[in-house]
């Protein structure tokens, strides 16, 4: 019995679209025989050349809406779209029964959309963490192999076409909270909501950060987190010190991870390319397969009446190991000041290294403190307790500057 081609329409004709087209095309013989029908793509509509429909509202809003209202399915890898609007499309397509697929908005050919809400759809789940952000990678590490700045390596990634122009979306960590919510959604069971997810950036992290990781053993990324807490669902965006030993420490340049963490099974860490038009292309048509194959799943795994609202985890309250580098006066009793605040907070040092550099002892005769770094890395504690005795040592003298404070993830 004849089953009828599966026909495409494909908004925006970019580097993506294009991609898809050719893929289709050239790989049509293939998704025939594990689709038990063909696909074929009968319409392009494209304004100008952009990466299928971006944005978080129009057009692709309504022209997703519109199709998913008229009992078809859609395909998007709009990231921004799903984080703000999923779950209004969500619904559309479980009342009107067409598919809403979007592994490519997160991890491109990563499949972990797939993997959270069908693969382990009977898991517990108590973590998904990862590196999701190509341009944040590549720059951390460049940072961490050459002793480069933020800045020089950030100049180095636009030229190259890593970040963009204006790069603050990528490098203050928005595109990751955006992918994170979608994942903490699928994972978790809760209703997509970025405004719960907390946010920091990595332009802060300086050179000498990294050589203290490493010589700590530890490396920097930048970590999109999610985790069960017996308060709630925990988001954040931020640098993280992960151990050299963990599967994520070894992903480099602009490669993606994410890491799975579910009851009674060791963690999973799935890598591989995170955006890039092939790589995003592969995502969609594997979508694409999907609603050829007649699978339908709900979006987010789950109802959407039936997904939970959670709200934003208080960051005073996140509990963890911390590294704090602060830049101390060379003077006697600054250690013993610096240690009796960390202890009347009930902080416990697990390392501390203090560099004496060349020349302190002739700043110090010339009636001068030298500055001197001095690196701290704490047993687990509540984040509020690290400010308070930070801002106690401030308030003593014995430090000039900010303190520089990197979250601890461990295995």
């Amino acid at each position: 019995m004849m089953v009828a081609p599966l026909k495409v329409g494909i908004a925006g004709l970019g580097t993506v679209g294009a991609e898809v087209v050719r893929l289709i095309e050239n790989e049509s013989r293939a998704l025939s025989a594990r689709c038990g029908r063909s696909v074929r793509v009968v319409a392009v509509t494209a304004r100008s050349k952009v990466e299928l429909i971006g944005g978080s509202g129009e057009p692709a809003l309504s022209a997703i809406e519109a199709a998913l209202k008229s009992g078809k399915s859609a395909v998007t890898a709009n990231k921004a779209l799903i984080a703000k609007h999923g779950l209004r499309l969500a619904h559309a397509a479980e009342k009107h029964g067409g598919a809403l697929n979007f592994e490519a908005a997160v991890g491109a050919a990563i499949p972990i959309v797939k993997t959270l809400r069908e693969g382990l759809a009977a898991a517990g789940i108590n973590r998904v963490y990862g590196i999701l952000n190509g341009t944040c990678n590549y720059i951390l590490t460049r940072m961490e192999q050459e002793g480069l700045s933020f800045a020089e390596c950030l100049k180095d990634a636009q030229r190259l076409g890593y970040a963009e122009a204006n790069p603050s979306f990528d490098v203050d960590g928005h595109d990751t909270a955006q992918k994170l919510a979608i994942l903490a959604s699928l994972a978790f069971g809760t209703k997509v909501a970025q405004g719960a997810v907390y946010v920091e950036g990595i332009s802060s992290i300086a050179p000498e950060d990294l050589r203290a990781a490493a010589d700590l053993g530890y490396r920097v990324k930048l970590l999109g987190v999610a985790v069960r807490t017996a308060k709630g669902i925990e988001q954040r965006v931020h640098p993280t010190m992960v151990p050299k030993s963990s599967s994520i420490a070894q992903v480099m340049d602009v490669t993606n991870a994410v890491t799975i963490d579910v009851e009674g099974i060791p963690p999973m860490t799935l890598v591989g390319p995170g955006a890039g038009g092939a790589a995003t292309a592969s995502a969609v048509v594997a979508d694409i397969a999907d609603i050829a194959r007649g699978l339908r799943v709900k979006p987010f795994g789950r109802p959407v009446d039936r997904l939970r609202v959670t709200s934003k985890a208080p960051m005073e309250r996140h509990e963890g190991g911390y590294y704090i580098r602060l830049m101390a006066r060379d003077l006697p009793g600054t250690a013993a000041t610096i240690a009796t605040r960390l202890a009347e907070q009930k902080i416990s040092i697990e390392s501390i290294v203090q560099r004496h550099p060349d020349g302190g002892g002739a700043a110090q005769s010339a009636g001068k403190a030298s500055q001197v770094p001095v690196i701290l890395i704490t047993y687990a504690t509540h984040e509020d307790a690290v400010h308070r005795a930070l801002k106690a040592v401030q308030r003593d003298k014995v430090i000039s500057g900010r303190p520089q404070v990197i979250r601890i993830e461990k295995n």
